[in-house]
Parts: C-alpha cells; structure tokens; sequence
C-alpha cells in the first residue's frame, strides 16, 4: 500500500474498488460529488486497482476536505517468498477447509476469518504458496467440486483469486485511524471494510450502486479467458463450468461477508434492496437512498437547448460489455435508414477495455457506419446534453445510472434497457404521483436493437411526444432526485455513526 495524501485523521474513509480517483463516471463522480457536497466532513480513499499498469493519472481536482488517499494493487506482480518447507498446519487448514466450504453451501463466516492478523499471521502468503496444508486443501477442495475438469486450471484459478487477499489484509493492518469506513461496493471493498469493521470497531456503512456480485457474474459467464474445458459428456444444458463456479461464488460469498458486518445497507432503488435481502441481507439494516443531481448546473445546460430536436442518440458511458455498445451501434444502423439525418454518439472513456474498443469500431467498419457513429471521448455532461436528442443507455447491467438523471435535469428524454432502476426513472415507480407524471421516454428489452431503434426515430420525428417526454422528465428529476436531498441523507447517516463510534 503506498500512502499519497495523508493530511489529518478522516471522517469517512470510502474504499474505492477499481473507481475514484483514477477513473472517471459512474461511482467515481458520485464519490467524487458525495465528498465535494460534504465540506463539513473530511474524507478519505483507499483505492484499490488491479495492476498499476491498467490507470494512467489521477482524472479528478482532489477537493481540500479530502484528507487521506491510499492506494493498493491486488493483482500487481511482486515478489514472493523463495519456496521453503513450511511445517504443517493441520488445524489451521481444516479450519479453512471448513471455512470455504461454509462459504460455498451458505453456512456462514467464522469471525476469526474477518480479523486481518488470520491472513498475515496465523496463515501468512508463504502457508497459501508452500505449505502442505495449502496443498491438502485445495486437492480436497478441488476433489469435492471440480473433479470433472483440469486440475491445472482449478489450482490456478484458486491461486489468483484468493492472492489478493492477503493484499487486503495487509492494507486492513497498514491504513490509518477514521471514523467511518463506507465501501461504495461489496467484493474485496467490501471484504477489506468488513476487516476493518472487525479490526478497529468502527461503523461500517455500505451502498450497493448496482449489484456487485450480479455485475461481476455478468461480466465472468462471458469471459473469454475462463474457457469450459471439460470434455463434452461432462456438459450438460445450461451449466457452466466449475472454473466460472469458483470465481462467482467467491464473489457471492464476499458479498455475504460485507452484508453481514455492515451496520447499514444501502441500494438506490426498491429492486435493489430486494436481490440485497434475498442474497442474505438483514432487512432491519437495508435501507434506500435515491441518486440525486445538481438541478442548478444542469438547468444552465437546459438553457443551451436549440429550438428543434437534435438529430442525435447519445450513450454517454464508459466503453466496455456491460455498456452493450455493439447493440447501440447495431440500433444506429436501423435508426439511419428510418432516419438518414440521424447521428449516433458514443461519449465516454475508451481506454478501460480496448480490446472492446477496437472489437466496436471494426463493427461500424462492417456496418458502413463510420460517418454516422461517433467516439468523443469523455465529455462535460453539461457541456454535450444541450446537443442531443435521446439520450440512450444499452446497458445488460446498471443500478441508479446518474447520467439518465443528468439528462433530465438538461431536459433530454431516455430510451433505455429494461435494467437496474431505468423502468421506475423513466416511466416512474417511487409511488403513485411518480407514475402520474407520465413517461420520460421508453424502455426496451436488453439487446433489442430493433425496439431501441423504434424508439429512437419515434423521439427524434415527433416533437410533440419529445416535448411530453421532456416536460416529464424535467417534473420528475426535480420532484425526487434533487441532489440537496441525496447530500442531506448522508449528511443524517454520517452524524449518527459518528455519534455512536465516539
């Protein structure tokens, strides 16, 4: 862990998982609006990346009221202990044994196992590497679980996915004193802020923006380098591998962790304090907290708008699967032939998965698309929103997307995928008044290029239902999404267990 900013004692301290501040959007404008708006608090980050390699510099002006910032890379090359014979630890490693496989069947975690001394002491890095313990356990492991595929792949997977924990452990002995821990994800944030719960008894405060370990199963079952190398009498309809099954049921057992040592969970919208509470969230501890934007700054981008309707459909979004970028841009080919004016842009970061990058503009190649479709690149919101017609997210996985608010604050109608809270933003679903508003413009089934495409040349030819759209959508972001609202929540949430830890 590497120390960059160390200014006094914080407040909150925010453990960042591959975010703020060396990644711009999504969670890391609302870390980066949450500790801004929060001038009476001091803040601290512990980020934590997976190589130094995969960020370039900090994206964000760090605000004064940030004191602490600690950065910590779980999966960088270092160096390990030279192989030596390490006495056996039979009881520790039946314990562990134990462990996981209360982990896999849901039975529970040991409260031994969230002190960060159980990894850096009792069962150090070289135990996990040499010891003959490590080995008993992962063949009994692999034995019980993974017998129908290779062994080489299981010992591996096992080996990667585990190392990054005594990474945390280590970063939960060497981070400095706070009042708060807030994790704004469960995974190894979560699992390092459940450490520190643990560790120093401290308050420990959690926001689920989407559903972590739904989005990273997501992201596993379509992973090129986890291949199902089992033979084909061993497959069967619908199931996957026990590789993939390693990696998501770490995640999910993860996610119980965190879930059961945060004193407060937190989601941003019903649904998603529905799936907390069926993966084992307590419900007397889950809570929501809408999103909530700077209704001012974007009535200023609302000023800026033309007269008509711009002829352009906007995914404002980071390029990488999640965002389903391929679908917009198959979604732009049938709009252009409805619409041959129309423009399709697609504003966000491209250097987070440039292999996806490169595999979306071979695609407009294909399509005959490169006049029509454009990359800019990240942008001010309220500097882009003024120029476009539709907004569009063709996301396969979202939470409360911050953008969509964004653009109803400059006054910009959505078309979206049936995910995360789009359906309640845009047709409304906080109560009955929500819904009376009417539509802020329309949701379509994941990957369905074709309904998107509908509904993109529907908003972009009749202003009268463009107008509809927009009048709702100006209605319903300041009724329930003001940011004043969003700070003051949290301002309450920060007084209380502030007041509780002294």
């Amino acid at each position: 862990m590497k120390v960059l900013i160390d200014k006094g004692r914080p407040q909150v301290l925010l453990v960042a998982e591959g975010t703020y501040p060396y990644i711009r959007g999504g969670v890391s404008t609302w870390i980066h609006d949450l500790v801004n708006g929060l001038q009476d608090f001091s803040f601290g980050v512990v980020f934590l990346g997976g190589r130094a390699q995969d960020y370039g510099d900090i994206r964000y002006t760090l605000p004064d009221n940030l004191v602490y910032l600690a950065v910590a890379y779980l999966f960088e090359e270092r160096e390990k202990p030279k192989p030596k014979y390490i006495e056996d630890k039979e009881k520790v490693f039946k314990h562990i044994t134990e462990m996981h496989i209360g982990f896999k069947e849901n039975r529970g975690v040991p409260e031994d196992a969230l002190s960060p001394e159980f990894l850096t002491k009792t069962v150090k890095y070289e135990d996990f590497l040499y010891s003959k313990g490590a080995w008993e356990h992962i063949t009994h492991m692999y034995s019980r679980y993974a017998m129908t595929e290779s062994f080489m792949d299981y010992f591996w997977n096992v080996r990667n996915l585990h190392a990054p924990l005594w990474v945390v452990s280590e970063v939960a002995t060497k981070v400095g004193d706070f009042g708060i821990v807030h994790s704004p994800s469960t995974g190894y944030a979560g699992f390092l802020s459940a450490l520190l719960k643990t560790s120093r008894k401290k308050p420990f405060i959690l926001t689920e923006h989407g559903i972590y370990t739904r989005e990273r199963k997501i992201d596993l079952l379509g992973a090129d380098w986890l291949k199902d190398k089992r033979l084909y009498i061993h497959k069967s309809s619908g199931d996957m591998s026990s590789t993939k099954k390693v990696w998501i049921n770490f995640f999910f057992r993860l996610g119980g962790v965190a879930y059961s040592k945060a004193d407060v969970i937190i989601s941003l919208f019903e649904d998603a304090k529905r799936i907390q509470i069926s993966y084992g969230a307590d419900p007397e501890r889950c809570r929501v907290i809408p999103n909530g934007v700077d209704l001012q700054l974007y009535s200023k981008a609302l000023e800026k708008r033309p007269e008509g309707v711009p002829k352009v459909v906007a995914l404002i979004g980071r390029v990488v699967p999640i965002k389903d970028v391929k679908t917009f841009i198959k979604a732009i080919k049938l709009l252009v032939q409805k619409v041959p004016e129309a423009e399709g842009w697609v504003v966000g970061p491209t250097d987070e998965d440039p292999e996806y990058y490169k595999e979306c503009l071979e695609l407009l190649k294909v399509m005959g698309l490169e006049n029509k479709v454009k990359f800019l690149g990240f942008q001010k919101t309220v500097e882009i929103l003024p120029k476009v017609g539709v907004l569009t997210l063709t996301s396969i996985s979202e939470g409360m997307p911050l953008i969509v608010l964004e653009g109803f604050a400059a006054g910009v109608p959505c078309v979206a995928t049936d995910v995360g809270s789009c359906r309640q933003l845009i047709y409304g679903g906080l109560n009955e008044e929500d819904r009376a508003i009417g539509k802020a413009g329309e949701i379509a089934p994941v990957r369905d290029a074709n309904l998107l495409a509908e509904s993109y040349a529907k908003l972009l030819t009749d202003e009268s239902l463009w107008r509809g759209c927009q009048k709702s959508a100006l209605t319903r972001v300041r009724k329930f999404y003001s940011k004043e609202d969003f700070l003051e929540n949290y301002r309450q949430l920060y007084k209380k267990y502030l007041t509780w830890q002294a």
